[in-house]
């Protein structure tokens, strides 16, 4: 059985604790690990996109990290309740172009017994920046 801790219900500790391991795993760009966190039932909304399933996740996170290049993520605590936590995010990256950009948003996620993310809505909003406006 796959087990992701911490578990549910979480407390304000251990919120940022899932937090933390979340941003470690996207920031490393690394499509098949980080979609391990995720049941294999998974539903994202992400923008405008729906995503179901962890083999969707996996495609979805390629396909991002193909195009948004030294991308450097940044995720804050929000809230928690039960097995749901709200987290408020900022990430910045560049396309094939060399335009940057930084997106910001916030993120409402829900999860299993076993600690894996059932649920991700994503809201999100993207500002072109010049390099020289890099926070991250």
């Amino acid at each position: 059985m796959e087990q992701k801790p911490p578990f549910p219900p979480f407390t304000e500790e251990t919120a940022k604790q899932k937090i933390q391991a979340a941003e470690d795993g996207w920031n490393s760009k690394n499509p098949e690990k980080v979609a391990m966190a995720y049941t294999m039932d998974t539903e994202w909304r992400n923008r405008s996109k729906f995503i179901n399933g962890r083999a969707e996740v996996e495609q979805f996170l390629k396909g991002k990290w193909d195009k948004e290049l030294d991308y450097k993520l940044k995720k804050t605590y929000w809230s928690h309740s039960g097995n749901r936590i709200a987290v408020r995010f900022e990430y910045e990256y560049h396309n094939k172009n060399g335009e940057w950009f930084r997106a910001y948003g916030n993120e409402n996620w829900e999860f299993d017994e076993n600690g894996l993310m059932k649920k991700r809505f994503a809201s999100i909003n993207d500002l072109p920046i010049k390099e020289s406006e890099r926070r991250l």
